[in-house]
């Protein structure tokens, strides 16, 4: 305890010196966003009051799409629940959507599924003030100091412009924001005016949203027409290359012995890659150049998966038919609101049961793997699930 309380000047000194550097790094960004054509008075009156939020730097070093198992991430962004809202959200919306796919050349259900994946149709959205957060990063993240820098001054830009209301500006640490969640950088390149009112407001107009994520992907290289790809079966012992890039002719794939999941030939014009996101044990995928405008918005083949295989869900095709490599299968949204209400039912606090596994949620989830004698994790698997229901814990 004395050696605690000793402590304390100096754990607050060092959070004066930070509170210091990040008010001079701020300082600093003024004249930056001055040669950038922003005005003293607009940073001004953005940057007033602004701290710094260390939540930033926590979540840029815990990204879901490179640290969870491929199956949990397409576990609760392409399940039945998702399908349903979004066809729901298709029938509300047709006519923003026909649009939409008529200017740009990119079908409806892709740009929903970018919508479905990106916010949940626009219910999560991030809560973080994009100023607050991008300035954390620009001052307190050396390693990307340069990537929030830049974002930080054109959400400068935006709020200069006017297209959006500054205190409509929230979004996630690294400034993704809207509908679909443009970065500012891309909205100053790309966003577009959906509903004809002069204006680009992609946080309160879904046409505007959505017409700008059709330009995305036409930009991003979208063939009109081509499929984004389709699963496929890989014959045991196969040894070959596999990944987005390089492609290869489908000749050269089904020369391999690779044929469609159903066993039928390949097909499809264009060069593709053979991907095996879990492992040559796990589902297998041709992919063509329309996964590559998909993978372009995120950067991570679980997301451009998750985007491709709920545009085709939400078109009445089926999902993967191949098994994961894993014995704990994941759980739905539904299932992980289930998970949480039988855990308050057991004295548990995880707070509200919404299907998102935060910190306090994974707690509880490890402390009952260890009564059931699995490895503590924390992840919120089937067997979690059936212990608790089954009254094992």
């Amino acid at each position: 305890m004395r050696a605690s309380i000793l402590a304390l000047p100096f754990l607050l000194l060092a959070a004066t010196g930070a509170r210091a550097d990040f008010d001079s790094c701020v300082a600093g960004l003024r004249s930056a966003a001055a040669a950038k054509g922003v005005s003293g008075a607009t940073f001004d009156r953005a940057m007033a009051g602004v701290t710094p939020d260390m939540k930033v730097i926590e979540a840029m070093n815990n990204q879901p799409e490179f640290k969870t198992p491929i199956w949990d991430y397409l576990g609760t962004l392409v399940d039945d629940e998702k399908v349903a809202e979004g066809r729901s959200m298709m029938r509300q919306h047709a006519s923003t959507l026909a649009a939409a796919e008529q200017r740009f050349g990119v079908d409806r259900h892709t740009i929903a599924a970018v919508w479905g994946v990106e916010s949940d149709f626009g219910k999560a959205r991030g809560k973080m003030p994009l100023v607050q957060a991008l300035s954390t990063g620009a001052c307190l993240a050396p390693r990307r100091n340069a990537f929030f820098k830049g974002e930080l001054i054109a959400t400068l830009q935006i709020i200069q412009r006017g297209d959006v209301r500054p205190e409509r500006l929230f979004g996630s640490w690294a400034g993704a924001f809207g509908h679909t969640q443009f970065i500012p950088s891309t909205y100053l390149r790309l966003a577009v005016d959906g509903d004809g009112d002069g204006r680009r407001d992609l946080v309160d107009s879904i046409p505007d949203a959505l017409h700008s994520t059709a330009n995305f992907m036409a930009k991003a290289g979208w063939v009109t027409g081509a499929s984004w790809g389709y699963e496929v079966r890989v014959p045991d012992g196969y040894s070959g290359g596999t990944g987005r890039n390089p492609k290869q002719p489908v000749s050269s794939w089904a020369a391999r012995g690779i044929t469609k999941f159903d066993g039928s030939a390949l097909s499809g014009s264009g060069n593709a890659g053979l991907l095996m996101p879990a492992g040559r044990n796990g589902p297998a995928f041709l992919v063509f150049k329309n996964y590559d405008a998909a993978y372009s918005y995120n950067g991570a083949d679980s997301y451009a998966l998750a985007i491709s295989l709920l545009s085709d869900r939400l078109r009445g095709r089926p999902g993967v038919q191949g098994e994961w490599p894993t014995d704990d299968l994941p759980l739905s949204r539904e299932q992980r609101r289930e998970l949480q209400r039988l855990l308050i039912q057991r004295g548990y606090n995880v707070g509200e049961p919404d299907g998102a596994v935060g910190a306090l949620t994974r707690a509880a989830i490890k402390e009952i793997e260890g009564k059931i004698g699995m490895p503590q994790t924390g992840r919120p698997g089937e067997k979690v699930l059936r212990a608790l229901k089954g009254g094992r814990v």
